[in-house]
């Protein structure tokens, strides 16, 4: 890869030209019915302003794909704390593109197209997008009420009125169909009194107004908005007044048909002159158009200010609706995969003592629907975006980490994942043969970059070979097998007649983590291929045999307390012995036949120190895992691999932590998760800060994390299943039970999951003991 251009420096310039000032809505024809006896008229108020376009951000235009958020930025340049291994930014191998494993452009290996806006292979961190100025800082989108139903976003504050400004509006396929639309009411705005997401992707929003000031202060009509990410506004009024009501109602609307990746990166452009288009507006540019259209037709429309009117009449106690839709010229209706009756996620749920979980769970699952792609080639296939509003494309590793993490909701996602990857990867002569390409992404402050396409194409025999556990039919396996027999042979082929797994960067270091999932792919990759008659089991045993011997030996750096496990190896053979939740990928070994779990690289008195480690204060914040201990150098509590807690890390410390028996602090790490899931409302946030959790405190959010995200929202499913310790062995006809025995959230029971593709129920009592309440014919309790 060629070294990567550094970002623009931040451009505090704001465009110069703009749209012509508009005037305020409110100032359009009054309407020319007449009142009834006794009907109180209110009529709109002057306006006092003139409303400009509002604020933008600096940047350059683009037809870019959208940034893919943290995992994008730009490393930092080394600081004091710094480790020594800087070598990595200076050591890109030559002919690699944002794909650190591609040799070629995606195009000629077959990589499966990204829906219209959207970016399946994100750009390596620090690279500059050819066209897109890379601004200071993304537009926040921490306090931003995300809506999706992919390829449909609908992004607000929770003032509810679009105004056009940050990341605000309708998206369709990572274009903004739609920016701005305001409504007044007597020329007035409605005073916003809450908003609340109602759903993964529909938000509420209710505001008030007071026709009759006279009255007291008590509002008399209500204004609701259900704002849907597939472009439908439904806006209702509802009257309280003793009399009936005429109400002028004007909505402006305004668009500047820009890509996700422009307003990013803040140049999303003027707002577009409107022209009148049946019973609404419309928009067009050279790269697009749009139309609003309404429901009923508006009794005036005027397009040099955007301006929609009607004059509704409201008995007492009544209501009026007006519906809006907004999509693309020539688009139908959005078809959310997630919304289809073919979606791969079941519809599970949770109940019992603690009202956290069942909220958790049900949250999770609408996330993850929300998020499902359809691949464009094979629309069977789905997949996974990485979250919203930036990485709404398809990131390999993300994708296949959320759909193992997701295998109690069923198979089918996981499959569909890796029939799509599995179109990507690698064939033909040369060294990464079998690779499955991924962009770079940071690794913290101490570590180079890393390639997301080494851990990707560990990633799937691992998904594979547990998928299979779960239920994935024969005739899937055998159809995925030799995608994943190409990840092995790479593995063998890349390690050569060493024993590691070394960084594909030349001069690169020898991560811990890395090893932790090589060895996990040696041993399920093994496993799967005994158990579909196919060579190649032994020697990969072998293999990691010796890993076991060797990692040992080089990867424990000692110390007053004990040592820890180093992050990783430099090329001279000295340790990086920074303690992060990269340790965690230790002790997640994977799952064998019987219910079993594979042997991992640490012995047990170092897995119970390690255990002890991510108990500790340093790394358990309170609220999750930090992703770098408090007391490391470089700790950042914002930091993206540098302190934050990064949910997904959190989820797999607990599972493992739980399996190795180390319930204490699976539990503390588990209750802190809940917590903080619990102050985002269930919807749980990529990242958010590693600040120590104090008494009436809450997490503190990152203003570039995805929410929702796949990593996250899968995590959380983790997090609840983990309690009742299924452990399925669907082709031996078994599941397992190993439930945390110290029942952290009393009595809790699952129903809708699936195993063996057949409806799968359990309960966990208060004492800890799980009982299996459905499950498909013919499937046995193992012991």
């Amino acid at each position: 890869m060629q070294q990567p251009t550094p970002p623009a420096a931040a451009d505090d310039r704001r465009p110069q030209g703009g749209p012509p000032p508009r005037l305020a809505p409110g100032l359009g024809p009054p309407g020319t019915g007449v009142p009834g006896a006794g009907e109180q008229v209110v009529p709109p108020r002057p306006a006092a302003r003139l409303d400009g376009y509002g604020p933008r951000f600096p940047g350059s235009t683009s037809s870019a794909s959208a940034p893919t958020g943290p995992d994008s930025r730009p490393p930092s340049s080394p600081g004091p704390g710094r480790s020594s291994l800087r070598w990595a930014a200076q050591n890109r191998r030559p002919g690699l593109g944002s794909g650190c494993g591609a040799v070629s452009p995606p195009s000629a290996q077959g990589r499966t197209p990204a829906p219209p806006g959207y970016s399946s292979s994100p750009p390596p961190r620090g690279a500059t997008i050819p066209g897109l100025r890379w601004s200071a800082e993304l537009p926040p989108a921490h306090t931003a009420m995300i809506c999706v139903a992919l390829p449909g976003l609908a992004i607000s504050t929770d003032g509810g009125q679009l105004t056009g400004r940050g990341l605000e509006g309708f998206y369709r396929a990572g274009r903004r169909v739609l920016a701005r639309c305001e409504i007044r009411v007597a020329g007035r705005e409605p005073l916003a009194v809450q908003a609340r997401m109602a759903s993964a992707d529909r938000a509420r929003f209710v505001g008030t107004l007071r026709t009759s000031p006279q009255a007291g202060p008590d509002p008399d009509v209500i204004v609701e908005r259900n704002r849907f990410a597939d472009g439908t506004e439904r806006i209702t009024l509802h009257s309280a007044a003793p009399r009936p009501l005429r109400l002028p109602v004007e909505i402006t609307l305004g668009t500047d048909l820009a890509d996700l990746g422009a307003i990013a990166s803040g140049n999303a452009g003027p707002e577009l002159s409107a022209s009148v288009h049946g019973s609404g507006l419309r928009w067009a540019c050279a790269t697009g158009n749009a139309s609003v259209t309404a429901e009923p037709p508006p009794s005036d429309a005027l397009a040099s200010t955007g301006l929609l009117r009607w004059e509704l009449d409201l008995p007492p106690g009544g209501s009026r609706t007006v519906e809006l839709r907004v999509r693309p010229d020539g688009a139908g209706p959005l078809r959310a995969a997630g919304r289809a009756a073919t979606s791969p996620l079941a519809a599970a749920c949770a109940e019992g003592d603690d009202p956290r979980a069942p909220a958790l769970l049900r949250t999770s699952i609408e996330d993850l629907q929300a998020l499902l792609l359809r691949d464009s080639a094979n629309p069977a296939d789905t997949h996974l975006a990485a979250g919203a509003p930036w990485r709404c494309g398809l990131a390999p590793a993300d994708a296949l980490v959320a759909a193992r993490m997701a295998l109690p909701l069923g198979t089918g996602l996981a499959a569909g994942t890796l029939r799509i990857l599995a179109r990507t990867q690698l064939t033909g002569p040369g060294p990464q043969s079998g690779m499955i390409p991924g962009p770079r992404r940071d690794a913290g402050p101490h570590l180079p970059p890393q390639c997301t396409g080494t851990e990707a194409t560990l990633l799937f025999p691992a998904l594979l070979a547990e998928a299979r556990r779960w239920g994935l039919p024969d005739q899937e396996t055998e159809e995925l097998l030799p995608a994943a027999e190409r990840c092995l042979a790479w593995l063998r082929t890349t390690v050569g007649d060493g024993t590691y797994l070394r960084d594909p960067n030349p001069g690169g270091p020898v991560r811990c983590e890395t090893q932790a999932h090589a060895h996990r792919a040696a041993l399920l990759g093994a496993d799967l291929l005994d158990s579909c008659g196919r060579a190649g089991g032994a020697s990969l045993r072998e293999w990691a045999q010796a890993l076991r011997t060797v990692f040992a030996r080089d990867f424990w750096a000692e110390d007053r307390g004990g040592g820890r496990p180093a992050a990783a190896r430099a090329p001279d053979g000295s340790l990086v012995p920074h303690l992060g939740a990269a340790a965690v990928h230790l002790l997640d070994t994977g799952l064998l036949g019987g219910g079993e779990l594979a042997p991992g690289l640490l012995d047990k008195v170092r897995t119970e120190k390690l255990a002890r480690l991510l108990g500790g204060p340093v790394m358990d914040s309170g609220w999750g895992l930090r992703g770098l201990g408090a007391k490391e150098p470089g700790f950042n509590p914002f930091g993206h691999r540098a302190g934050a807690v990064r949910i997904q890390e959190t989820a797999l410390a607990v599972a493992g932590l739980a399996a190795a028996g180390y319930e204490k602090e699976a539990t503390s790490l588990l209750r802190g998760a809940l917590a903080a899931a619990e102050t985002f409302a269930h919807r749980l946030p990529e990242m958010y800060a590693g600040e120590q959790r104090m008494e009436g405190s809450a997490p503190l959010p990152h203003p570039a994390a995805c929410r929702p995200a796949a990593t996250a929202a899968a995590a959380g499913v983790l997090l609840l299943t983990t309690l009742a310790g299924i452990r399925p062995d669907a082709p031996a006809g078994t599941v397992t039970l190993r439930p945390v025995r110290g029942a952290p959230l009393g009595e809790i029971g699952f129903t809708g999951l699936r195993v063996a593709g057949a409806p799968f129920s359990v309960r966990v009592s208060r004492l800890g003991l799980a009982m299996v309440e459905e499950a498909a014919d013919g499937l046995q309790l193992g012991v």
